[in-house]
Parts: C-alpha cells; structure tokens; sequence
C-alpha cells in the first residue's frame, strides 16, 4: 500500500520505519525542515518504563486544583477562554479515581517495557546511535515522608513487571557518584535498571537518514498538512501546502495538533497540547555530572547525560499552544541542577527550548483505525512519547497487516 504518515517526529518517523519493513510504500509530510524539529527535538531524554504510571490520579486532582491559583508548582495552569481545555479537564477528571489510575498505568507500563525493547532493537538492527545510555534511572526523593508515599507507585510497577530496587541515600550515591555533593539533600529513592536515558532528536533524524536511505521512505520536509480529502469512508488525499497527495492510507502522528485535524472530520481526539521546559548545557566538568538519568520527584525536574551534554527537564503548562518561553521559566531547573551537580555546568551555555507534550486526559496513547477505514491514529504520547514511540510504531504495523500485535492490544486500540 502507499501510506502517507503524518508527521516526522519520533512517533511518525518510528511508524514509518515499521511500515516500510513491512513493504509499503511509504511517505511522510512534516512541516519543519527536518525531521524531529517539533516535541521530538528536546525532552528530558529519559526511556523510563519507571514513568509509567498515569498523570490522573486522586493525588493529580489535588495538584491540577491547586495550579489553577499557585502557578509555582511544577505543574502550572493559565486559565483562558478555551472550551477544548476545559472539555479535556473534565475528562481528565474523571480518570482520577484508583481505579483508573491502576488501569491507565497498566497499559502504559506494557506498552512502554515493550517500546524499551523495541528501541533497542532498532538501534541493533540498523546500528544507528543517539548518545545512549543503558544504566538505568535514579527516581529520587528528599524526604522520609515524601520517599514513603511516592514508592507506592513504584512497588505497583513492580508487581506488573518492572525491576526496581528501593535505595537509600548510601546505596543511591553508590549507584550514582554524580549526586554525592547533594547525598545529605536526597531521603533515598528508586533505581530503575533496565531504565535508560538518549537524545530522541538524534535517534529520530539518524532513523528518517535510515529509513530514507535503505528502506525508500519518502520524507517531504517543508510540507504542511492542510486537511483531508475524504470520499465515503474513506480518505482520498491529504491536502497538503504543496498540493494534494493520493495514498492508500492515512497516519495522523502530528502531536498535539493531531487533536485539530481530527476533529474537523468526526474524530473524538481529545489530545491537549501541554507545555514542558528543556535546558541542554555543555558539562564542563564531567566528573562533576551524573552517569545516568534520574528524577527529582519532590521538585519534578529530571535529567539525563547525552554525551557530553546535560539534559534538564521540568515543567506541565496548561497555555494552549504557546511555545514561547524566558529566562524565568529555567529558572528553578537551573537551581535544581547546580545543587544536586554543583560546579558541572554553567548555566550561560545552556541551549534553551519548550515544546508541547500532546497529552490524552488518560496519558495512554491512541493507536488503529479511526472512523475512516484507511485512516489510522499512532498520537497522543504525552510526557513518555519518546519511551513509547517506537512500541507503539510496531504495534501500528502489526494492525494495518492484520497481524496479530506482539502485546495484548487491551486498552491501547483507538475506540472512537
């Protein structure tokens, strides 16, 4: 089949690859000049299967309420006139209970163990590499109080398949020498290790360079979607800023406005662009700097080591889709990273980017077919697209060839 997908972003490039394996003959149209210019560009650069658990939970209520009026919490909410936020909250909403958070992280967990495995066979098949690292992830906590409440969420993992190990601040300092200047600021923590960290830019532009090159994937950059050409139930064309262009199928992955695009045309989408904040600094002394990825869950700020490179990463905004940003915004992450790596990096080099997480109010993916027989949704990753981008691109594949998926599609298949 000729398929057109929808986006070059971790999410699209990854179907695409899958397609093309399976030999169709595929195209895929990005606004941007290159591939991975949008959400996929920067992230905290963590592969965590240890985030899987769901956003919406009794404990997110509270902290979603409050943001409405404290705009210093990691998560913030800026109240505007947008019917489609205020829609999306509502169903957020009523994910908040325990039992649909056990349900959501569940299907988030198998999909995101099975994406880990999937990334890294990509990465042996092809030999393509993306500043990797395999040395699992620190998730760290500041308090007794806060260390005893948070690996709840944890032990539910692993009990659903997650290696963890529960640590304390020697252990943790042990596993992690980069943290040994903050060891009295840390209560003790999780360690993750089949966890591992990479730069998603990198990976996702030497797998376009791949898929292009040896598979005669077809990327037309500076292309932006416009609308569908649909006739019955089925998709003719897309229309596109460079004419339309005929394909046997359709794959929407373009992030948080693959929302808009499908409700244009009948398709009850509920992805809400949500905004996050990513510093990138040279590390001046790698010493200095930590070996692997972790997270600060008492100030919800995570990082990874890319190279030579520091990732930082914080933040959950609510403004629609803003994407701009100012020195304030870092302002916190930077103070977060100079206390637990002091003397590891200066802020003044730091490359500085936002960018929007295209959050379900259930935080799981759609994926399959969506009212039009030839129209398929791989969208709506939020907070771990970069984790599960390449799980779900196979599971995509496994779908249109009719073959029976790799996982249990329980909860993952789009019902529309």
């Amino acid at each position: 089949m000729r398929i057109l997908v929808l986006g070059a972003g971790v999410v699209g490039t990854a179907a695409a690859y899958y397609l093309a394996g399976d030999g169709h003959e595929v195209t895929v149209i990005e606004r941007h000049p290159a591939a991975a210019r949008g959400t996929s560009r920067s992230n905290a650069g963590l592969v965590s299967p240890g985030d899987a658990t769901a956003w919406a939970s009794p404990a997110a209520l509270r902290t979603f309420l409050r943001a409405l009026y404290n705009h210093d919490l990691g998560i913030k909410v800026r109240l505007r006139f947008d019917p489609y936020f205020f829609a999306w909250s509502l169903r957020f909403l009523r994910q908040c209970t325990h039992a649909r958070l056990r349900a959501n992280t569940d299907i988030k967990l198998r999909l995101a163990l099975y994406s880990r495995d999937c990334i890294n066979a990509i990465s042996a098949d092809t030999g393509i590499h993306y500043d990797e690292r395999k040395k699992g992830i620190l998730y760290f906590f500041r308090s007794q109080q806060s260390l005893d409440t948070g690996t709840d969420n944890y032990r539910y993992l692993a009990e659903h398949g997650l290696p963890i190990e529960i640590v304390g601040r020697d252990r943790l300092v042990e596993l992690e020498p980069g943290l040994a200047g903050a060891k009295d600021k840390i209560a003790g923590g999780v360690y993750s290790p089949i966890d591992q960290t990479g730069d998603s830019s990198q990976f996702t532009r030497n797998l376009a360079a791949h898929a292009a090159e040896k598979l005669g994937v077809r990327f037309l950059y500076d292309t932006s979607v416009e609308g569908l050409d649909i006739e019955g139930d089925r998709v003719r064309a897309v229309m596109t800023s460079a004419g339309p262009i005929a394909g046997d199928a359709v794959v929407i992955s373009i992030g948080p406005e693959s929302g808009l695009l499908g409700r244009r045309y009948g398709i009850d989408l509920p992805v809400y662009p949500v905004k996050g904040y990513t510093a990138t600094v040279p590390l001046e002394d790698e010493s200095k700097g930590p070996t692997m990825g972790g997270a600060d869950e008492d100030q919800l700020i995570a990082y990874s080591r890319l190279g030579n490179r520091l990732r930082l990463a914080s933040t959950a905004e609510f403004t629609g889709f803003d994407r701009t940003h100012k020195p304030s915004d870092f302002a916190a992450m930077f103070r977060t990273g100079k206390e637990l790596f002091p003397g590891a990096f200066d802020e003044k080099k730091a490359e500085l980017w936002a960018g929007l997480r295209p959050m379900m109010p259930n935080s799981v993916p759609v994926i399959g077919r969506a009212r039009y027989k030839n129209l398929y949704l791989d969208t709506g990753h939020g907070h771990v697209g970069w984790t599960m981008a390449c799980g779900s691109g196979k599971f995509l594949a496994d779908l249109v060839a009719g073959r029976k998926p790799d996982i249990d599609p329980q909860g993952l298949v789009y019902r529309g």
